[in-house]
Parts: C-alpha cells; sequence; structure tokens
C-alpha cells in the first residue's frame, strides 16, 4: 500500500496574509509613472529638469523618456539654451497619444465625457437618465457610451483607449438601504462586470465625489496636493479622500459617504442624514422644483440672481448642517484643505462656500496654516464625469503604491 497521502488528506493550505513585494519591473514601472506624472504636473521639461526632479539618474530619466516617446505618449518641443552647453530639448504630453471615456450616472441624468491624455474634453453629452434602475437604463447608458466611443473611433485613437470610468453615488452593496434619496437599483448592479461584457473595455466603478476628487487634483483647485477631501454637493452628499496623494476608496468603495451621517445639528424632530438638509434635491424638495426637470441648474441659477426669498433662508439652514461635516472631515482626517464642489448652480455654491465661515473649531486651525481651510472647486457641473474619464488615465500613468507591488493594482 503506497505511503503517500491521497489528494483528499492533504492538509488544507494555510492562508498567509502578507503584502505584496516587488522586483525591477515594479520599479521601473513606478518610475515611468512619476517621469509622467512630473510633465502633466509642470507641463514641458527637458531631461535635466526630470532628473533634478525625480532624483532619478540621467540614465533612467533618458531611457524612460525614449521608451514614452517610442509609445506615442510625449513629443520633443524645440530646443530652448539654458545657461552654457548645448541647448535641452523639453518634453512634453502628447494630447493624442490616448484617450478614456468617463459617464457619471445620477438620479436623473446622465454627464459623459470623452478626454485626451492631458485631461482635456474631446466631447461632452448629457442624457437623461430613464427611472427604473438598469432594467430601464441599461439601454440608455450603452447608447450613451456608444456616441463618446464613436468620438474616440473619429480621432483614430481606438486602439489608445485607455478605458471607460463610471462615477456614480453610493453607497454600494449596503444591505437594508431603505433611503428613498438613494440608486439602490443601481448600487446593487453589478455594472463594472456588465459594461465590460457588453462594450470589451476596462471599467472602473467609483463614488461620485471620488472622481471629483480625481478631476480637481489633476487638474483642478487641488493640482499638487497630496492629503485633501472633496466636498462634493450633488443630488446627495459625498466626500472623496485623497491621501498622500492616492484617493482612498474603503473596503467597499463607501469611505466618504458623509452625507450618510445623522446631522448634529437638527434642531427638532427626528435627525436626517445631513444630504438630506444640504443637497441638490434638498434645495429642490425646498422650492417645490421637480428635480428631474430639464435644464434645472439653469432654472435654479436664475432664480438666486433674481434674489428668490426662498433661497437664502435655505443656504442658511444648509450651512449649518454643513459646518458639523466640515468640522467633522477635518478632525478626522486633517487635509490640506477641504474643497467644495458638485453639481448645485454656480452661485448658490459661491454663496454656500462663503457662508460655511465662520467654521467651527477643528485641528485645522492652526497658527502656521499656508491654505485656507475651504477651497471652491474649479472644474464645476463635470467634475464627476471628468474624474471618471481621468480614472483610466490615472490608472495607467499616475504614481500609485499598488503599481509598484508585484501583484499589480486590484
Amino acid at each position: 500500500m503506497s505511503t503517500a497521502n491521497s489528494a483528499a488528506e492533504q492538509p488544507a493550505r494555510r492562508a498567509i496574509r502578507a503584502v505584496a513585494g516587488t522586483n525591477l519591473d515594479g520599479a521601473s514601472a513606478h518610475n515611468r509613472r512619476v517621469i509622467f506624472d512630473a510633465l502633466r504636473i509642470n507641463g514641458a521639461l527637458t531631461r535635466a529638469d526630470l532628473a533634478r526632479a525625480t532624483q532619478l539618474t540621467p540614465q533612467t530619466v533618458s531611457n524612460i523618456v525614449d521608451s514614452l516617446r517610442s509609445d506615442g505618449l510625449i513629443v520633443a518641443d524645440e530646443p530652448r539654451r539654458q545657461g552654457r552647453g548645448q541647448p535641452a530639448r523639453p518634453y512634453r504630453i502628447l494630447p493624442e497619444g490616448a484617450c478614456a471615456i468617463g459617464v457619471q450616472l445620477d438620479r436623473h441624468q446622465m454627464l459623459g465625457v470623452v478626454v485626451d491624455l492631458a485631461g482635456a474634453p474631446l466631447m461632452r453629452r448629457q442624457r437623461q437618465l430613464p427611472a427604473g434602475g438598469p432594467k430601464k437604463g441599461g439601454a440608455a447608458l450603452l447608447k450613451l457610451i456608444g456616441e463618446l466611443r464613436a468620438v474616440a473611433e473619429e480621432r483614430q485613437a481606438t486602439s489608445r483607449l485607455l478605458g471607460l470610468g463610471i462615477a456614480m453615488p453610493g453607497p454600494f452593496g449596503v444591505i437594508d438601504n431603505e433611503d428613498p434619496w438613494g440608486m439602490q437599483g443601481w448600487q446593487d448592479f453589478p455594472l463594472a462586470d456588465w459594461l465590460a461584457n457588453k462594450t470589451g473595455l476596462e471599467v472602473s466603478v467609483q463614488n461620485d465625489a471620488a472622481a471629483g476628487a480625481i478631476a480637481e487634483k489633476m487638474y483642478g483647485a487641488a493640482a499638487g496636493l497630496e492629503n485633501f477631501v472633496h466636498l462634493f454637493i450633488g443630488y446627495g452628499l459625498g466626500a472623496g479622500l485623497v491621501l498622500r496623494g492616492e484617493v482612498y476608496s474603503g473596503a467597499a468603495n463607501n469611505a466618504g459617504e458623509i452625507g450618510q451621517v445623522v446631522s448634529a445639528a437638527a434642531r427638532t424632530g427626528n435627525p436626517e442624514a445631513i444630504e438630506h438638509y444640504a443637497s441638490l434635491l434638498a434645495l429642490c424638495r425646498h422650492l417645490g422644483v421637480d428635480p428631474r426637470r430639464a435644464g434645472l441648474l439653469d432654472h435654479l441659477q436664475g432664480l438666486f440672481e433674481a434674489d428668490d426669498k426662498r433661497i437664502r433662508p435655505w443656504i442658511a439652514q444648509a450651512v449649518r448642517h454643513l459646518r458639523h461635516a466640515v468640522q467633522t472631515l477635518e478632525s478626522l482626517f486633517d487635509p490640506e484643505t477641504i474643497v467644495i464642489g458638485g453639481q448645485m448652480p454656480p452661485g448658490v455654491l459661491a454663496s454656500m462656500v462663503a457662508s460655511l465661515e465662520p467654521l467651527l473649531p477643528s485641528v485645522a486651525h492652526r497658527r502656521e496654516r499656508q491654505r485656507p481651510r475651504l477651497t471652491l472647486g474649479a472644474t464645476g457641473l463635470w467634475s464627476a464625469a471628468l474624474g471618471a474619464a481621468m480614472q483610466p488615465i490615472s490608472r495607467t500613468f499616475d504614481p500609485q503604491f499598488t503599481a509598484i507591488l508585484k501583484a499589480g493594482p486590484p
């Protein structure tokens, strides 16, 4: 009789928890991302500029620059003289080198964009989102993506289409989430897998506030910041968290759901979630305006400019709740600043930001503070859609800890 144990008798292999290590390929990929990121942030730079800024060796920089040029992602400008010696040739990102698609899904609408490698929008589309969840709205979403993809094909960028990013409100996968203000049908649907199967593209789904944070970090009010919070005021309310230069999503993509927190500023009755007091839907409810109305933001902006007597009192009560949200976010994350943006009429949003002063005391109130505690966002109505489109670019080119690991990003 054989002394070898059968497969059934073999002891189960113990699961071992560990962080993935890296190797030469991982380090090379990271250095390539570092060079690309420096060009994105600073514009055209010479090889010597890049070596000084990144602290990489001149030979490493030259190899990466040559590789990026060969891949059609950067281009050389005319040489320029820098002191003595031969003129140096600066390099910059080639916008037409690649593109990506982004779509924001919200309660009643879809915003879609195609952006080039530099993040500039090539096309924008706004469409109504049919009610009834994916069963009713799936076809409309695919039609919008088809329109956006056609633009990429017209610009001969199909082979450089980096992927599709989707931004939508959370929370995702929460049991017994009966909030009527949510998008439960979409939040429970395996949207990324479904779209990847339908389109053949690499698809990522993220919280709309996190997508807005990417837009503000890459090309908006938070450019160059490593630690900030993006407070996204739209139909709901969320917070995109950028910690040490990377978006923090949490265990189930639900980090930053500040709108779900029960308001500490409620004075009477049963307190509700903060977004029930301070959001676009809350403003519509206060004014008796249908949130599905075409041209909603223009209509609300018109009421604000006409000094409708109902709007100023609403702003006053909304910021009373938002002050507590800001104080909580500052105390938990100690950000360099909180960027406030989203899908509100621009006049209303600017008035809300101004009315938040004076802010509640928090750890952010420091003598040596250099930046304001609050910053008005710069990417506007399209921030979440732009951030969704930039996510495939960020995933491919931004320096990230996960990019160094042998296992790679999830």
